[in-house]
């Protein structure tokens, strides 16, 4: 005998899958060849400078589209860029204001504890309209806000060909 309770759950899922069908979420991608100018621009801006960076970019999803480790950086840099550019798609947000927000009363600092998240200057998300469609995160330079300034390079660069 078939317990009711299991009857009920099953007759639940299939009306909810029934009135899901077709409903689906319209997205934007970022191009690998924008990813990549992105983080070119990213790290020449701040080799200009004479900083030697890192830049990521990720995808909304926080996934890598593109790396580029720029001449002399610390192998550290690898990581830290993700993390950067992994919070701010995350939280569609710029880490240099999450890293405000981690701060005092009401702090968001205990989701640090979260992988990949760091609440640092030097992560922008990439935005179409409200869309978040990506984040560029850069490290190396020394201090989160030259990080920060780098990486509004690299977006300045692709911003006017984001659709």
């Amino acid at each position: 005998m078939i317990d009711c309770r299991i009857l009920a759950a099953l007759a639940g899922v299939a009306s909810i899958g029934s009135t899901a069908t077709g409903q689906t979420l319209p997205t934007h991608r970022l191009t690998a060849a924008l990813a990549v100018e992105a983080a070119s621009e990213t790290v020449a801006a701040c080799a200009k400078q004479g900083y030697h960076e890192t830049a990521q970019v990720v995808d909304a999803d926080g996934a890598v589209i593109a790396t580029i480790r720029g001449d002399g950086a610390g192998a550290f840099t690898l990581d830290s860029a993700f993390y950067k550019a992994y919070t701010a798609a995350s939280f569609k947000n710029d880490t240099l204001a999450l890293a405000e927000r981690a701060k005092g009363e009401d702090s968001i600092a205990p989701l640090s504890k979260l992988p990949h998240v760091m609440f640092f200057g030097g992560g922008v998300p990439i935005k179409l309209g409200d869309e978040t469609i990506g984040a560029i995160g850069a490290s190396g330079a020394p201090g989160s806000k030259l990080d920060d300034a780098c990486v509004r390079a690299g977006l300045d660069k692709i911003k006017d060909r984001l659709q």
